[in-house]
């Protein structure tokens, strides 16, 4: 993991406590779910290269995520599909991943650090908010690496089931590429309803039949 005097500082634990990393991958997309990923790290098989999922190249990214699933202690992965996104709004749909993702760890940690500056309800364990700590905790960053990883196949399977608009190349993310499928082909069925773009479509079609949250953080 790189070294800069900027970030936050890491977060002293007790070391036999069982010390959860946990982050997200999908928040701003307009389609697809929300994946959430827990780590507790193995702290006698170390893993070298841990970083922030957003700096590392995909490749990188996937040896990573092999290392993380052999070594770590524990690991879970939480999907959060987008008709929950639509039904509760993009920023409890992550909260709720989160806790959810903690609670399918086979091992019961004793701490959880998440990324960011907020923390869910319902937590199972004690944690700590940490704002940029996908690149300051090694637990953040092995739990960004398995959201990005995982997530990024999701999107892999949903172009094959969805052909046109492009999901394997821009994961779901608002690029110029996507709005113009969007345009062309309208939603789909994995498309976030309540985030602008898609619902000024569909009101824009006359589609728009249900109410749907808020799009909080899109």
């Amino acid at each position: 993991m790189r070294s800069d005097p900027e970030r936050v500082p890491r977060v002293a634990v007790p070391s036999p406590e069982r010390v959860a990393g946990v982050d997200e991958a999908g928040r701003g997309p307009l389609a697809g779910p929300v994946v959430v990923a827990a780590v507790i790290l193995d702290p006698q098989h170390g893993i070298d290269g841990l970083d922030d999922s957003k700096v590392l190249a995909a490749a990188e990214r996937e040896r990573l995520g092999i290392l993380i699933r052999a070594r770590a202690l524990a690991w879970s992965v939480c999907v959060v599909e987008a008709e929950e996104i639509d039904r509760i709004n993009i920023l409890a749909a992550t909260l709720v991943g989160m806790s959810r993702a903690l609670a399918m760890l086979s091992l019961a940690p004793s701490l959880a650090l998440i990324d960011g500056n907020r923390l869910p309800p319902d937590l199972p364990c004690p944690a700590r908010a940490i704002v940029g700590g996908d690149a300051s905790e090694a637990a953040i960053s092995a739990a960004s690496i398995l959201a990005k990883t995982a997530r990024d196949r999701l999107m892999v399977e949903l172009e094959a089931r969805y052909p046109g608009y492009g999901f394997a190349r821009h994961k779901g993310y608002p690029t110029s590429a996507h709005f113009d499928a969007l345009e062309r082909l309208g939603p789909c069925p994995e498309h976030r309803r309540s985030f602008a773009p898609v619902r000024d479509w569909l009101v824009r079609a006359g589609s728009l039949v249900l109410p749907v949250a808020a799009d909080v953080g899109a």
